[in-house]
């Protein structure tokens, strides 16, 4: 589903962890993660347990330049994805971390 189909389910009235995820990754994936973070936000207030919005979200932080606020965001969400069992979030979460933080 292309960025203005899932922005126009919003309009509707729709609103979902799924629907935000979905927009919030399109936003990013197309190069607008300033537009994406409040849909990422969005859709780890439905469902804090989300690691891959935790994922996608500290991405985006990075991609803006808040650094500061990535790192609490991947530390937030390793521990999600710990919680989970989610090990291929934890993987990944971990290298961006690591990368952050060197």
């Amino acid at each position: 589903m292309d960025i203005s189909a899932l922005k126009n389910l919003l309009l509707q009235g729709q609103d979902s962890v799924i629907l935000r995820f979905g927009l919030g990754n399109a936003l990013f994936k197309s190069g607008q993660a300033c537009e994406a973070i409040p849909h990422l936000k969005a859709a780890i207030e439905f469902d804090p347990e989300y690691s891959a919005a935790w994922k996608i979200l500290g991405k985006a932080l990075v991609e803006t330049g808040d650094k500061e606020q990535a790192i609490e965001v991947y530390e937030k969400g390793l521990l999600v994805a710990e919680k989970k069992g989610d090990r291929q979030a934890v993987k990944e979460i971990r290298v961006f971390l690591k990368r952050l933080t060197k």
